[in-house]
């Protein structure tokens, strides 16, 4: 297990607690993996896929594109091919904005 910022992070996880994650069914998770070339999770010896924290990384990606930005399949893959770096530079401003909001909504309800 790693540590980042105080917290534990595990090295793998399951499509179970990846699908809770991002509140989707496992059925999504799979048919994504099927679909886009940059989520290769890794299969135990059972043939469960454990997903790394790089998996999680670019399902975020996925899952942002997809469900967040109502790209197609099609879009979605062609924007991750094309523009990757762009895509993930967004990606990471959009996060950090939503924090910084969470953070000043919760100042703000503490007042």
């Amino acid at each position: 297990m790693e540590r980042e910022s105080g917290k534990i992070e595990k090295l793998y996880y399951t499509i179970g607690e990846v699908a809770d994650m991002f509140n989707v069914n496992t059925s999504l998770i799979r048919y994504w993996e099927k679909e886009f070339n940059v989520l290769k999770p890794k299969k135990n010896k059972k043939g469960n896929r454990l997903f790394t924290k790089k998996d999680i990384d670019n399902l975020h990606l996925i899952f942002h594109l997809v469900k967040e930005k109502g790209m197609t399949l099609n879009g979605a893959k062609l924007k991750l091919k094309e523009n990757k770096a762009d895509t993930v530079n967004n990606f990471e401003v959009i996060k950090i904005l939503k924090d910084l909001k969470s953070q000043l909504n919760n100042i703000k309800d503490s007042l």
